[in-house]
Formats: C-alpha cells, structure tokens, sequence
C-alpha cells in the first residue's frame, strides 16, 4: 500500500465522521477553475483549491455531497491542491465547494464555484438588432433564440467567465429568445460574443453560437477619410472602388454600410504617399449596394476598438 494511499485511509477514518454536514471556523479557501468554469464537453479542466500552508488535506464537494475524486492531500505545495478533470462531461458540471484540515481543524467552505458544461445539443443564435459598429453611448441589444425551445438563454464575453442569464421568451411553438440589454456602450463593450441556450436550472449548456464581433468607435486617434471612384452616382452593373485613406498607419481598414447587420469589411492598408490606403472594390454593383458607407481605421492589439469613423459617402446606383 503506498504512502499516500495509507495517508487517506488513516484521515478518511479519523476526520470522515467530523466533516458530514457541518462546517468549521477555520478561514474559507479559495476555490478557482482553469482553464475556466464553462468547459467544452470532453475538455479537460482542474480545479483549485487554496487554503493554507498547515493544511493536511483537501476536500471538494459537488451539489453539496462529497465526490469519489474529492480527498487530495498536498504534496510540494501545502497550501493548495489540484483535483484534475481530464475529460469534461455532463457528470462533471455542477456547484463545487472545497475545504481543508489542519492541526487547527476544520475550515469554512469556500464559496461556491459553478462549473458548467458546454456542446450538449443544437446551438442558438446570436444577432445584433442594429449594427455590429456603436459609437461611445450607444445602447447594445443582442439577441439569442432557437428553435430548440431552450427555456433560458446565457451570454458569454471572450476573456470573462460570468454567464448572464435570462429566462428564455416562448415565441411559438419550439421558439424561443431571449434579449440581453447592454449599455450605454462604451469601450469595455468591444470583444466578441457567443450564447448558448440550456433547459431548467442545471449547469448543462448547448453549443455556443455562431460568433458575434461589437467593435466600438472614438477609441483611437485620428479620422480616415473615405473617397468613391469613379464617383457617387453609378450605373447599374459598373464596377466601384471606396477608398479609404490615412495619414496614421493602422493594422486594418474597415468598410461599414449604414443599417447592415453584416460585420464590416476588412482590409489591411497599403503605403501610399503620403499615408496608407485600403481600395474596396465593388464588381457589377446593384442596387442592393446603394447606401450610406463610411470607414474606419483599427490595430491588430485592440481589434475590437475603432478610429472615429469618416465622413460619410453615399452610393448612388442608378438604372435598374
């Protein structure tokens, strides 16, 4: 019998009666996730569990009784231990808490860590009601549904691990969205954004959606200016170029059109004297091109983050 494995068995006899259903007075540890709380099925994921360096050993529970896995006794490190979870499964997700013995006794809980599982049936929808570009102030509205008939909905941020949720909004049969207010906008808004849609008040969750870029405006120096060749007013079936135009040199050129949904079109700049350029060429342009466009200017460090945009230009197309 090992060392360690004799170690449990002595601790899991004389300390297993005392940790049923009671707490200790000795501090909280601090329970943590990585690489984070919401995990794809069949990734792997550990657990953290830090207390202090005269902890004995570690306990972990899941939905408030204790799991098979859960007893780890500190070996370099005394003051915190790992419970590793190669393979993520629905079996897995859950409330987790943690706490420690030591010759002091036992510790408080720590506070609850919920871990969630993602990838387990069809994914929703995300959509922005207006565009994907927001000037500083401006409201956020993004919208998640699905014709899986999830009854809630959940947001997730690239970089954070909260969830806002919201109770899904039963449209017809099988339908079913939610709708999550953010706002007024400002630069901590830009990033890119998924949702996932689940059922009941369990910590299973379905695929993510589709990605969805907010890119944020005013946040860098400067304007760029925005030009049409061969000019404003086109015949049907012509082709066009807008050309936007810098003194600065960014990483990227983007192209809006007023009241589209679609995320901009991207181009890196080329040198030109005496600044930088992006052409954007339209072929056999229709009708359904006419609008009101403008560009702006971004770096590859803050992609979510735009210049102020250019002067507008209007796209004229005539003949059909």
């Amino acid at each position: 019998m090992t060392p360690t494995l004799t170690a449990l068995l002595c601790l899991g006899l004389s300390l297993g009666p005392r940790t049923r259903g009671q707490q200790g007075t000795l501090p909280k540890p601090t329970l943590w996730a990585e690489p984070g709380s919401v995990i794809t099925w069949g990734r792997p994921v550990t657990l953290w569990c830090e207390g202090t360096l005269k902890s004995k050993v570690y306990r972990l529970k899941k939905d408030g009784r204790p799991v098979p896995w859960g007893t780890k006794i500190p070996q370099k490190t005394r003051n915190k231990a790992k419970f590793p979870i190669p393979t993520m499964t629905q079996h897995h997700a859950g409330r987790y808490q943690c706490y420690y013995h030591s010759p002091a006794g036992w510790s408080q809980h720590s506070d609850t860590l919920e871990l969630v599982v993602t990838g387990l049936s069809r994914k929703p929808s995300l959509l922005t009601q207006h565009s994907p570009v927001l000037d500083p102030g401006e409201n956020l509205t993004l919208q998640c549904h699905s014709d899986s008939g999830y009854d809630r909905f959940a947001l997730s941020k690239e970089g954070g691990q909260d969830l806002p949720q919201l109770p899904g909004q039963q449209l017809q049969a099988g339908l079913s969205q939610a709708t999550f207010l953010l706002g007024p906008v400002n630069a901590s808004h830009g990033g890119r954004y998924r949702c996932y849609g689940g059922h009941r008040l369990s910590s299973e969750w379905s695929a993510p959606s589709d990605p969805l870029d907010i890119l944020v405006t005013g946040q860098l120096p400067a304007t760029p200016s925005l030009s049409v060749q061969p000019g404003p007013t086109v015949s049907s079936g012509e082709n066009v170029t807008l050309l936007c135009q810098s003194r600065i040199q960014w990483d990227t050129f983007l192209l809006v059109k007023e009241g589209a949904a679609d995320p901009p079109l991207r181009l890196r700049p080329e040198s030109r004297a005496p600044g930088f350029q992006a052409e954007f060429s339209m072929r056999s342009v229709t009708s359904a091109l006419a609008g009101t466009y403008r560009c702006y200017g971004s770096q590859s460090s803050s992609p979510y983050l735009l210049s102020w945009p250019s002067a507008p230009v209007v796209l004229v197309v005539s003949g059909e």
